[in-house]
């Protein structure tokens, strides 16, 4: 019977502790897989679910010309891309800072690529990437977004508690900031910084092509078109 294979494949385990859990639970299974075995009907195929985790892909080494399976982010800063996709605060923001520290140790005559696809973050933590990008030795190449992509931006918030100089130290801290923000857009841009105050008094959003147009990006990053007789060539041809 169907509970009677299933408690064989479990056996050969060769754990112990899963055929007691089995045991222990097997009564509420039973009326189950009788059900399953009894019926007739054809049923639809199962659906194979993606596994929980970090995938793992195949990775070529250079040096060594062998392939091996790493998990995905650690081939991506193999090939010195860093992607951020989500929201930036103390702890993951100095993940991002080492790892860019890191790559521009290893080789800084080579460029580092930053993908950026999150709901933002916290004030001084990504201020603290952007500084660093500034003072790497490694290339400042251009910036890119993809065709649908949505940039929004808005000054700089914050809040603050205690006594009236306590809290009067703080909004004078935050309104430094937010002038030293602005004036980095306006260096971006070419934008007035008088239009960059006037346009950020509310969240702003900008498509990629208002983007490119306001002087935040610098190109519209489109795909390359493939020649539809161009055969396809397999990289990982050999893997087994």
């Amino acid at each position: 019977m169907a509970f009677e294979l299933a408690l064989i494949e479990i056996a050969e385990l060769g754990s112990l502790w899963f055929i007691i859990q089995w045991l222990n639970h097997l009564e509420e299974f039973v009326p189950l897989l009788l059900a399953m075995s009894s019926n007739s009907k054809p049923t639809r195929g199962r659906v194979s679910m993606m596994p929980i985790g970090t995938p793992r892909v195949p990775y070529r080494n250079a040096a060594e010309g062998t392939w091996q399976w790493v998990d995905l982010w650690n081939a991506l800063y193999r090939e010195r891309v860093i992607f951020i996709g989500q929201h930036i605060d103390e702890e993951y923001s100095n993940q991002i800072l080492a790892t860019m520290l890191y790559l521009d140790s290893i080789d800084d005559s080579k460029k580092l690529y930053l993908y950026i696809n999150g709901p933002g973050g916290d004030l001084t933590p990504s201020m603290a990437i952007y500084d660093t990008m500034q003072s790497l030795k490694s290339p400042v190449g251009l910036s890119f977004a993809m065709p649908l992509a949505r940039i929004a931006l808005q000054s700089p918030a914050g809040a603050a508690r205690g006594q009236a100089d306590d809290i009067r130290n703080e909004a004078d801290e935050l309104l430094r900031v937010r002038d030293y923000l602005f004036k980095e857009l306006a260096r971006k841009t070419g934008q007035p910084v008088e239009k960059i105050h006037m346009d950020l008094s509310r969240l702003k959003r900008f498509t990629s092509q208002e983007a490119l147009e306001y002087g935040l990006i610098d190109r519209i990053a489109r795909p390359a078109r493939i020649k539809a007789s161009a055969p396809r060539k397999d990289s990982t041809a050999g893997l087994g």
